[in-house]
């Protein structure tokens, strides 16, 4: 087994996995988990579609994302300080830091009570021992040994994909409520459908893979930021479209599976609305077996454990560019002091508000819909950063990436303004 695992490690394409694979694997975090579930409790098979059609367009700004951060060896909230005023810099930076929070406080609230599932005992005290150990292995290990750690937790997905194939699915259906759902556009199915744009389509995502490719024309001795080495531009963009589309693909099968999973269990069984991580879990119990149950429940914390340091590192890069400080997870503490601040801060009082009770299921879904609303503007500055040529050059974006990146800002937008005036309901 060692041996396999070896060979594929070694494997030339798999060695192209990075910051995409990471990225789209931690894009099914606890908040995801939980907002898909309720999808699939709820709506049953129709809201599948969502799923498939966000496919295209995360992609597309991701890939965006990730070039703008090869191409100029920055992060995104640089690369936004060098062309707009700081009060739109530090206001998206602004918006980027209170979703991010938000969503550490819920991931590790979904992770306290996943443990007391299977273990017993106290869903607050795991999840501050979890916010603990997450806090300890971004401060702590080597950026190599960091990053290559967060890719073999990607391996935690693979238990939402095992459990669909121990329950009876009724595939026929799938396929025609995923093609031709039938749904009411009501508040409900807006806030859910929005809850699942925002989870696929997040702020931090962004941040991240600008951040990840950035750092990566700081450590990888093969590698340097376009507008220093031009020449390594075809097989740089070829890397970061495999990356990016195998790390997309791998979010929204997973994405697929869990939904799928809560529509063909707990939605057919009668259970529609889920009240908490327990509940959700519990429920598939005596569906689908002590098996399912476990895998559901472990798969929260694997992807919790990749999750919540990506949402306290995108955090961290994006108000230390913003404030012009050393960033970096390659840097050392002591170089860095005020970044790894960042994380220790967003990470702790993630971990710290779970001491008050809440319900985690309630505000995962919450936080995906605010994720959806903040990504609005942050994707417009996005695109207008990676077409700028004194920024890009030669690589700023064009035809087919463009046209997608500014579709997937534009659907994010109507999804948004649809789900504030359905407030007014």
């Amino acid at each position: 087994m060692v041996k396999l695992f070896k060979s594929i490690a070694e494997n030339p394409r798999v060695k192209q996995l990075g910051p995409g694979l990471i990225t789209g694997a931690a894009d099914d975090d606890p908040s995801g988990i939980a907002t898909y579930s309720q999808a699939g409790a709820q709506f049953g098979f129709n809201m599948l579609w969502t799923v498939v059609f966000t496919y295209p367009l995360m992609v597309g700004i991701q890939m965006v994302s990730a070039r703008l951060g090869f191409v100029t060896g920055k992060g995104l909230a640089a690369n936004v300080k060098s062309v707009f005023p700081r009060p739109v810099l530090f206001g998206i930076v602004g918006l980027l830091l209170v979703a991010n929070t938000i969503n550490i406080a819920a991931d590790i609230a979904a992770m306290g009570e996943a443990l007391r599932l299977l273990l017993g005992g106290y869903a607050h005290l795991y999840s501050v021992c979890f916010g603990v150990l997450c806090l300890i292995l971004q401060v702590y290990l080597r950026y190599e040994t960091y990053v290559r750690y967060l890719k073999w937790l990607t391996l935690a997905l693979l238990s939402y994909v095992a459990v669909i194939f121990t329950i009876h699915v009724h595939w026929a259906t799938v396929v025609h409520e995923m093609v031709l759902p039938h749904l009411s556009m009501n508040h409900d199915t807006i806030t859910m459908i929005v809850a699942v744009f925002g989870t696929t389509i997040s702020p931090y995502l962004f941040f991240w893979q600008a951040s990840q490719e950035a750092e990566d024309t700081k450590t990888e001795p093969a590698r340097r930021s376009l507008r220093r080495r031009p020449s390594q531009g075809p097989d740089a963009l070829a890397r970061i479209r495999f990356d990016t589309l195998v790390g997309m693909a791998v979010s929204n099968l997973v994405a697929l599976a869990i939904l799928g999973t809560a529509a063909a269990t707990l939605h057919l069984h009668g259970t529609q609305e889920i009240t908490s991580a327990a509940q959700a879990a519990e429920a598939l119990k005596p569906i689908a077996g002590n098996f399912a149950f476990a895998l559901f429940a472990l798969g929260i914390i694997g992807t919790g454990l990749l999750s919540v340091p990506v949402l306290a590192g995108s955090a961290a890069y994006a108000l230390g560019e913003a404030r012009g400080w050393a960033v970096g997870l390659s840097r050392q503490p002591g170089q860095a002091k005020a970044f790894y601040a960042v994380i220790a801060g967003a990470t702790l009082i993630g971990a710290l508000a779970n001491v008050f009770k809440f319900n985690p299921m309630k505000a995962l879904v919450w936080s995906a819909a605010l994720n959806a609303v903040v990504a609005v503007p942050i994707m417009v500055l996005i695109m207008m950063v990676s077409a700028d040529n004194s920024l890009m050059g030669k690589f700023r974006i064009s035809g087919a990436i463009r046209a997608t990146g500014w579709a997937a800002t534009s659907v994010m937008a109507i999804a948004s303004a649809a789900f504030l005036l359905s407030l007014g309901e």
